[in-house]
């Protein structure tokens, strides 16, 4: 295992073990008492838990070379894994939101405020802060997709755990319904993040173009005088990998040798602006 892969499994399973924590933590004290919005926090913390394993397992198989199977690699198994925590994270809205309506409408919002109900929530958002920023850290460092989800994730935690707190202070006080409230802010904040990870996620799996990559590759390419013209220039992603396919012409004089050799510094300057970038390129002479 190169040292890559074994930064991403160290930093995804330190996420689990946090998740582990959380999910166990916060459950207990939801019990005891009776707070909706921490047990909504102790139901995300688990789905948490399902998403950052899910994560672990992704990072484990993308990395793996491409096999006569899967010609391309493995790398959308990151993306898939990145679509099911969104899925995850649904079902934990639909929950927080029946259970938050059912006792506002009910009346039924008493609950019982301990300096465990601080302490559980202080802590979450202690663990997903530095969590969030270790697996963003990664995640950009080496293009991945399913570390940058569950960093993306356990960023809006903190937010909603801030929630969570606010809900827990006014209950203090002796304003009960502020705690099913909080819990369904909770619950808007979650299908934001489902949005942004979902139509990301889809994006890669359905082979839309990635912006950005696209007009990196472009500009790599208007900027180099050897070609005449270059056309049919196709990008798709895979998980950290990035595959691209170019026409260009060149003057229909040039020999296979010269040819050749302005492909290849073609896919040489594109790999050192995109990391991870497997180009092909088709040559034409310019007629």
């Amino acid at each position: 295992m190169d040292k890559a892969n074994k930064e991403k499994n160290r930093v995804a399973g330190v996420s689990v073990v946090a998740a582990i924590f959380l999910t166990g933590f916060k459950l207990v004290i939801g019990v005891l008492t009776g707070s909706l919005g921490i047990l909504s926090e102790a139901l995300h913390s688990a789905l948490d838990l399902v998403a950052a394993a899910i994560t672990w397992i992704a990072v484990r198989v993308s990395d793996k070379p491409a096999d006569e199977e899967h010609q391309f690699g493995h790398g959308k198994i990151e993306n898939l894994s990145a679509l099911v925590e969104t899925l995850l994270l649904l079902i934990t809205c639909v929950w927080i939101i029946y259970e938050a309506i059912n006792r506002l409408t009910t009346g039924n919002t008493h609950i019982e405020i301990t300096v465990w109900s601080y302490v559980v929530v202080i802590a979450a958002i202690l663990i997903d802060i530095t969590r969030s920023r270790a697996l963003m850290k990664v995640a950009k460092k080496y293009n991945s997709q399913a570390l940058e989800a569950d960093a993306l994730h356990f960023s809006t935690d903190v937010w909603s755990s801030f929630v969570v707190l606010g809900g827990l202070i006014c209950a203090n006080f002796g304003i009960f319904v502020a705690d099913s409230i909080a819990a369904l802010v909770v619950a808007l904040i979650v299908i934001y993040v489902c949005y942004k990870l979902g139509k990301r996620a889809i994006n890669v799996l359905l082979d839309t173009v990635p912006t950005e990559t696209y007009d990196k590759i472009r500009k790599v390419l208007d900027g180099i005088t050897e070609i005449e013209q270059y056309h049919d220039l196709k990008v798709r992603a895979s998980g950290a990998e990035i595959f691209a396919e170019i026409n260009i012409h060149v003057k229909p004089d040039m020999d296979i040798r010269q040819s050749h050799d302005i492909a290849t510094m073609i896919e040489n300057k594109i790999q050192s602006e995109i990391p991870r970038c497997h180009v092909h390129v088709h040559i034409e002479p310019n007629d």
